[in-house]
């Protein structure tokens, strides 16, 4: 399963499963209806959405391995890698998969915010775990479109898949939110590793040879994509990754000003900034103060 296809439109997806095409832009296909699947890896330029009836094969996403089972929700976006792996063998899968062309929601509204669906960028080990009621809602939105599908298309069409598309993603934003919910004691586990990264991160000589850290950087130590990793965060504290990692180096940067044997510049080199005013201009939006400012004012209260 070395070599990988390009898959950019509905027809050619329909078409490794032997499923008919009956709109150029989306499609829903009932995997229990398909031809088996072979193994195979594409370069994907379409939306998909797939839910598992039973457990059946692997899902490759990128370089990673996904054994899905029943009642889960796996979402690819547009320029990802996408394969499914099962021993070399033909096997009959069972479950669903909503594939849609970016240029099925152009002009939308839902086009303007598709990006705030973050999971679209998830890895696979990220993937959506439904209780048997979110699967009867996932569902139900599967067979609305699938209805629209299926009969004549009119003016109304596109708005009426558009909107239950939507739907079915605003359901699915509520479910993450409550799989982070509960999952509390697991995520609080990836809270307390990233506070030791980061830890480790400022303890190191990292900061003078690598500079400031992004969140992408933290979300590859823990093994977890850039958008899961933040989205965390942003449920567990409140502040976005970004805010997470700033608020930290201030905190330290508070504790290092009082060192009068270091200059400003010194100080900001030895955290990461490129440029000195940088981290004087940061450090004054966080505290109120200038870093000289805030040297002397800590000075004079315990003097």
């Amino acid at each position: 399963m070395d070599d990988i296809i390009k898959v950019d439109t509905v027809s050619q997806y329909n078409a490794l499963f032997g499923a008919e095409t009956l709109h150029p832009l989306i499609s829903i296909i009932d995997f229990s209806k398909s031809q088996p699947v072979r193994p195979v890896r594409m370069n994907i330029g379409l939306y998909c959405i797939f839910l598992k009836d039973i457990k059946c094969g692997n899902l490759t996403y990128g370089c990673s391995n996904y054994d899905y089972e029943e009642g889960t929700l796996v979402f690819v976006g547009p320029g990802q890698i996408l394969g499914v792996e099962n021993d070399g063998q033909y096997i009959q899968p069972k479950g669903y998969a909503l594939i849609f062309h970016p240029d099925m929601i152009y002009g939308t509204a839902l086009n303007q915010h598709i990006k705030d669906y973050t999971f679209f960028s998830y890895d696979t080990k990220e993937a959506l775990h439904l209780s048997k009621r979110e699967r009867a809602i996932i569902t139900d939105c599967f067979d609305n479109i699938n209805f629209e599908l299926e009969h004549s298309v009119d003016t109304h069409s596109k708005t009426l898949i558009v909107s239950y598309i939507e739907l079915l993603l605003n359901y699915c934003t509520r479910f993450y939110d409550r799989q982070f919910i509960t999952r509390e004691v697991a995520n609080n586990g990836i809270l307390e590793r990233f506070e030791n990264v980061l830890d480790e991160y400022f303890q190191s000589e990292a900061p003078q040879t690598t500079g400031l850290p992004s969140v992408s950087f933290f979300a590859d130590k823990l093994n977890l994509s850039a958008n899961y990793f933040g989205d965390l965060i942003k449920k567990e504290t409140g502040k976005s990754a970004s805010e997470y990692i700033h608020l930290k180096l201030m905190n330290l940067a508070k504790g290092r000003i009082l060192d009068t044997t270091k200059t400003v510049s010194e100080i900001a080199y030895e955290l990461g900034f490129k440029y000195p005013q940088h981290f004087s201009r940061m450090f004054k939006k966080s505290t109120g103060y200038s870093p000289n400012e805030y040297r002397t004012a800590v000075k004079s209260i315990k003097n």
